[in-house]
């Protein structure tokens, strides 16, 4: 028995083949089997309480490996299972070794084939110790004492997934790695497997095997020593989300390949092997969690000494090694490129050869679409000449009309039917394979790719200036504003640098390298659909909900043409981003400098700051000039009022910088958030920007930790005659009751400050001290929530008094405390009085049952100021909205908004609330969402709809949960009165 066996197959595995009488026999004849070979005996009170593993383990720990499998294959024997020591030998010697064996050739070969092998001789298929340690690690598990059955590989695209993969497939089968664990490790590529309209798991392993049969019985009897790998599972456009009636649980079963990995990822079909599976870093959050036991990884590409290193290889001349190396250095976008392999071989290439003919590479690659244009340009330039031959213009022109073709039809392996639609003859392969802009994938029939997802993109990007999309023969590919929507919007989540690209060969420099290669004046109207494009995004309601900033900024960045940028830029009043890294920090400060007309800004900072936060400077001084640069619309652009900071964090010199613009005077900004934030500074420098700068009037903390000090000086700073504030929101800032004073102090002193918002703050008895404030003559608030705030009973005779004394609180919230209709009872009796101001009242979730209803009802028909009520989440129930209803219809009663979601509503209840439409005069809003309505029910309530005196303007009703047909009674319904509304939120 080879001594590598124990370590491919683990004896674990054999042992936990046995009866239960059958283990306990092998122990007894252990003892024997040692003493006879003269083996050291472990001791029997191990032996008699050890399990399968623990063993297992005994043996390995006191014996070679060798003499372990000599005494269990003896033992074996004596209790009659020459089964399973016929089996261990056939698999040591056959199908495994003969598996691994022809994996080692297959994916030398393959590795050997790479683009980045063919463009670059340093990378082999040498796994270096490093590598190694890399791909042990991947499954060692990130919760300790929980061993890692499933891997969830995500990355940029083209940042080394599948090279990743190949080398571990190589590292396994050269027995490096996971000898213990694996005895078998499986390749699935889904863009491959997309091509397949059915298919089994039994196929899938039988097309990876050296010949024709593969003994998949054998290979699946012990399945937790089988490894699936599933690469760019995104490919399939799949979100694990098929019913469970759906998925396939026997290996033999033909389904559609995505149907087929669905039921393996999810546990359904060999539950017991483990996965490896790469997505792209965007791949839908659904498929993590869908996914049992997952550990996530993130695989990141070249780190900077790569990057180094791989250049420097690529030249002789050191010096001009260090140039190119620097030149990567010093452009933040250049740097980012080059942490994707195939990429940072097309960098260096193309830098290369700009320096061999003598150009100043710092000014020719100004931008990426430049490295792209260089590369392919001299890629299709014969060497011995400074022109192209036609031959190779017209490669490039049916390459980019391949490509196109590719990007609107979500494709990026070709067949030979799609070469021939774009004029690729089978005679013009060979040429472009040697140039290795295309590649030979793997499979029976011939297909290609494109040498990586960019090139693609770039490619599609030229069709666009070389012929009008209308002449492409594929009837999917569309115009240039089809393809800025498309980008802009993001909804095709492979597209990432398409719309870039567009814009960069827009740039004169690119148009006139285009126009000389091609021997012709490229299409001069693409720059003006562009322009029109984002003229008609100017008038977009709520654009930020459309389309994503950031792409554009990035769009614009790659374009670089100053007067474009400014007239681009102007057109947007509202902005809308987040800024993840430098290079995000660097675009958006680019374009934020050209805008002068913007008044809403709306920015989330994550991972630029946080160097500085820990101690370490790592951003540079062009990093601090880009967030001056962001900071300064504040004070350039005149009509700026909105600014919200979100989900931030900023260290102490990017804190300065920001609060500095917003305290000089040129600073109009009027609504200020800085909601789920971090800002590194003490608490007095925030808020005395509010003195320097009286235009603020409404201030958001929300989500803030605030300590006591910052509550002083906000208080402080509130009590500062040059202070604005009228608006103040504190939400979930750690808020107690002794703030409260603070707070009361200031409503007495009768300043500026008109609404207050403290939800989901434990104040508790702090709201006393609150009421009190709120109960004097000089207190001018008029809009108070306190929801969630932890309130009792013993705060409810407080409040009372205020609605009873205060002549400026018109709206009060009290949602997600536990009001209940004892303490709903002392509200009411204060709101009964005719020296109650308060207009609208939030009693959301608050316990309140349909006993609290005729109190309501009496204050309804009481009350003459009271216009709004929000009762969603309490159970009221049919019975009490019947009293509701009936109050509301009551001449008296001037409510306009009546909210009655998640209150336990049926059908029976619709004839009250039909009543109660064609009564009241002035009820314009009514909530009825997530209320169990029938058919009948709404039939019902569209009668009083109908009726000529009912007022109702909106009806908050989700259509979407109620069956076709009543779905197409409340369109007709919307249809018949155009001024009503049917809406699932409001």
């Amino acid at each position: 028995m080879a001594s590598s066996f124990f370590s491919d197959f683990g004896l674990m595995w054999y042992l936990e083949e046995l009866k239960k009488k059958e283990f306990m026999k092998f122990k007894e004849l252990l003892k024997e089997e040692t003493s006879h070979l003269g083996l050291k005996q472990i001791p029997w009170a191990e032996v008699k309480k050890a399990s399968r593993e623990e063993l297992a383990c005994l043996l390995l720990k006191h014996y070679e490996e060798e003499q372990a499998w000599d005494v269990t294959f003896r033992v074996f024997q004596r209790i009659d299972r020459r089964d399973l020591c016929e089996r261990a030998i056939r698999e040591s010697t056959g199908h495994s070794k003969l598996y691994q064996a022809h994996v080692r050739e297959k994916y030398s070969n393959i590795l050997a084939k790479k683009s980045i092998a063919t463009l670059h001789q340093n990378l082999d298929e040498t796994i270096t110790q490093e590598e190694i340690k890399s791909l042990e690690l991947l499954f060692t598990p990130q919760k300790p004492g929980k061993q890692a059955h499933a891997v969830l590989l995500k990355g940029n695209q083209g940042v080394g997934k599948t090279t990743f993969l190949i080398k571990f497939m190589l590292a396994w089968s050269k027995g490096l790695i996971y000898k213990d664990r694996f005895s078998y490790v499986f390749y699935f590529c889904c863009q491959e497997l997309k091509q397949l309209p059915v298919t089994s798991l039994a196929e899938l392993i039988t097309s990876t095997w050296p010949s024709t049969s593969a003994p998949v019985s054998e290979i699946l009897a012990h399945p937790e020593k089988v490894l699936f790998m599933v690469d760019s599972f995104e490919m399939l456009g799949s979100d694990l989300g098929e019913p469970e009636g759906e998925l396939c649980r026997d290996w033999v079963e033909v389904r559609p390949p995505q149907l087929l990995l669905s039921s393996l990822l999810r546990r359904r079909m060999v539950p017991e092997c483990s996965l490896l599976i790469t997505v792209d870093i965007k791949a839908r959050q659904s498929l993590e969690d869908r996914l049992r036991d997952l550990d996530v990884r993130v695989l990141g590409g070249f780190r900077e000494s790569d990057i180094k290193l791989y250049i420097y290889g690529m030249f002789q001349d050191l010096h001009r090694a260090a140039e190119a190396f620097s030149l990567i250095q010093s452009k933040e976008w250049f740097l980012a490129l080059c942490r994707f392999p195939v990429l940072c071989c097309l960098a260096g290439t193309a830098l290369k050869h700009e320096m061999d003919e003598g150009k100043d590479v710092a000014r020719t690659f100004q931008r990426t679409t430049s490295l792209y244009t260089s590369f392919l340009f001299n890629l299709f330039t014969p060497r011995t000449t400074d022109s192209p031959s036609w031959q190779g213009q017209a490669q490039l022109q049916t390459l980019c009309s391949l490509a196109a073709q590719g990007m609107w039809t979500n494709c990026f392996v070709f067949w030979e039917k799609d070469l021939r639609r774009n004029g690729i003859e089978g005679s013009d392969v060979p040429a472009l394979l040697e140039l290795g802009i295309l590649l030979r994938c793997r499979g029976s029939e011939p297909s290609y790719k494109f040498l990586h997802p960019s090139i693609q993109e770039f490619c599609a990007a030229l069709f666009y200036l070389l012929k009008s999309p209308g002449h492409h023969p594929h009837p999917a590919v569309q115009g240039t504003q089809d393809l800025l929507v498309t980008f802009l919007e993001k909804s095709r989540a492979y597209w990432v640098f398409l719309g870039c690209f567009l814009f960069g060969l827009l740039h004169e420099r690119e148009r006139q390298k285009l126009d000389a290669f091609f021997g012709f004046q490229l299409s001069s109207e693409v720059k003006q659909q562009v322009y029109q494009y984002l003229q008609s995004l100017s008038t977009v309601r709520n654009l930020h909900e459309r389309i994503v900033f950031l792409a554009l900024f990035y769009c614009l960045f790659e374009m670089q043409e100053e007067t474009f940028v400014s007239q681009a830029m102007n057109l947007m009043q509202e902005l809308t981003f987040t800024m993840s890294g430098k290079l995000d920090l660097e675009v958006a400060a680019y374009c934020l400098k050209h805008c002068s007309k913007l008044r809403q800004l709306s920015i989330s900072i994550q991972g630029i700051f946080q160097e500085e936060e820990k101690g370490h400077n790592l951003l540079s001084n062009a990093d601090l000039v880009c967030w001056h640069q962001v900071c300064s619309v504040l004070t350039t652009n005149k009509h700026l009022r909105v600014l919200q900071i979100k989900d931030s964090v900023l260290s102490d010199c990017a804190t300065g910088t920001l609060l500095n613009q917003l305290r000089q005077p040129n600073c109009l900004v009027e609504n200020l958030m800085i909601n789920n934030a971090r800002l590194h500074c003490d608490s007095w420098l925030l808020f005395e920007v509010f003195i320097h700068n009286p235009n603020v009037k409404y201030l958001s903390l929300n989500n803030t930790d605030l300590c006591r000090d910052a509550v002083r000086n906000l208080c402080s700073v509130l009590s500062h005659p040059t202070c604005g504030l009228e608006n103040l929101e504190l939400v979930n800032c750690k808020l107690t009751a002794e703030d409260c004073k603070a707070f009361a102090s200031i409503l007495m002193e009768g300043r500026k400050l008109k609404q207050l918002n403290l939800a989901s703050n434990f104040l508790k008895k702090g709201v006393r001290t609150l009421c009190k404030a709120l109960c004097h003559p000089d207190c001018t608030l008029q809009f108070l929530v306190l929801a969630f705030c932890y309130l009792s009973n013993w705060c409810w005779d407080y409040l009372a008094e205020v609605l009873l004394t205060s002549k400026s609180l018109t709206h009060l919230d009290l949602s997600l405390n536990t009001l209940r209709d004892e303490g709903l009872k002392v509200l009411c009796e204060a709101l009964r009085y005719p020296t109650c101001m308060l207009k609208t009242l939030s009693l959301m979730q608050c316990s309140i049952t349909a006993g609290g209803c005729r109190d309501l009802a009496a204050v309804l028909t009481s009350n003459q100021n009271l216009t709004s009520l929000l009762l969603a989440k309490n159970h009221l129930g049919d019975t009490g909205v019947k009293l509701l209803c009936g109050a509301v219809a009551q001449p008296g009663c001037r409510l306009e908004n009546l909210g009655l979601d998640d209150c336990g509503l049926t059908g029976a209840c619709c004839e009250d609330l039909a009543d109660m439409l064609t009564s009241s005069k002035t009820l314009t809003t009514l909530s009825l969402i997530q209320n169990p309505l029938d058919h009948c029910g709404v039939a019902v309530l569209c009668e009083g709809l109908r009726h000529p005196e009912c007022t109702l303007r909106v009806l908050g009703l989700n259509k979407a949960a109620f069956d076709k047909k009543t779905q197409a009674l409340l369109i007709d319904e919307e249809k018949r009165n155009p001024n009503l509304a049917v809406l699932e939120s409001w």
